[in-house]
């Protein structure tokens, strides 16, 4: 997302130091009490102040003319969404085995529509060394540009897949057979090697030729619209999920896929935790944040924190 607003210049510049005082505020280095009491403004000083960098923001395609990105050889790319509530998501793909954000972007929705022009981009990027490999939540969007952008090895991120049994198997069920194949999909993530992989395999065989009569078991519906319901509906969602398999286990003959996102997990679960401790801001201004955060994810000496600073100031969006 390109940036839509820009200032006109006055004699009041922001400044430099407001700008580190900016970085600091988003990187996590000081939050906005630590800098009142710094620089002995309000808090509502610093958030005029800042105002003006949540209006104009670097997009990725600006970070990386600022700073390119030489993927060495062999790289595999990660890509996940972070939602922002129900108003859209903040797209990152990111290469795991540099730990590089290459792009990001906000999106109303993980679509196929939405998220073609963001292959195409990052396409362009990667023309000279494509990923080897990559791995994501298995969108259905994500998996059909993959194949047609990147024929590459795709894994499943198999967190996404444990999380998700977690919540249809809870751990404080009174029902047993819920349990025990809790129990079996929490194996999934302790696979490493063909064996271990037959092992719950059958281990997950031998729960559905005892417990599997419990997915046909109905519930009559009495002085109710429906007829009748699967009665164990969570259960019958878990087995779905265990049984398409497909992507779960590339890894295995891709050892230099890993077999889950953790790497852009931790990043979604840092931006959380930012926008937890500055409650308040609308969606745009959560946003913006994410998006500096990210910019910022690129500037790694002071030369290329005044690189960044000489840029804002050339485009008008920080005078």
């Amino acid at each position: 997302m390109e940036c839509g607003h820009s200032f006109t210049r006055r004699k009041s510049s922001v400044g430099f130091a407001n700008f580190l005082s900016f970085r600091s505020f988003i990187c996590g280095h000081q939050s906005k009490e630590g800098l009142r009491e710094t620089a002995g403004f309000s808090r509502t000083t610093w958030w005029r102040r800042f105002a003006k960098f949540f209006l104009s923001f670097p997009s990725a395609s600006e970070a990386n003319r600022l700073f390119p990105v030489e993927n060495k050889q062999g790289w595999v790319l990660g890509l996940d969404g972070m939602w922002l509530h129900r108003a859209g998501a903040v797209m990152i793909y990111r290469n795991i085995t540099t730990r590089t954000n290459l792009y990001w972007t906000f999106t109303k929705s993980e679509s196929l529509e939405n998220l073609s022009p963001d292959f195409y981009e990052l396409s362009f990027l990667t023309k000279s060394n494509p990923p080897r490999g990559a791995i994501s939540d298995w969108k259905k969007a994500i998996r059909t540009l993959m194949v047609t952008t990147f024929p590459v090895p795709h894994q499943r991120c198999l967190t996404h897949v444990g999380r998700e049994l977690k919540r249809l198997l809870p751990a404080g069920s009174p029902f047993n057979f819920t349990l025990l194949l809790r129990k079996v999909a929490e194996g999934l993530l302790k696979i490493n090697d063909p064996s271990a992989y037959y092992q719950w395999e059958q281990n997950f065989k031998n729960w559905l030729s005892v417990y599997g009569y419990l997915l046909k078991e109905k519930t009559i519906g009495k002085g109710t619209k429906k007829k009748w319901w699967y009665t164990h509906g969570n259960l019958r969602r878990a087995i779905k999920l265990l049984t398409e398999e497909e992507g779960f286990f590339v890894y295995l003959y891709y050892p230099f896929l890993p077999k889950t996102n953790n790497s852009l997990e931790g990043l979604n679960s840092q931006l959380k935790q930012k926008l937890g401790d500055h409650r308040g801001m609308k969606t745009e201004q959560q946003m913006a944040f994410c998006f500096w955060l990210l910019v910022f994810s690129r500037v790694k000496t002071k030369e290329d924190l005044r690189k960044l600073w000489a840029y804002l100031k050339k485009r008008n969006c920080a005078v």
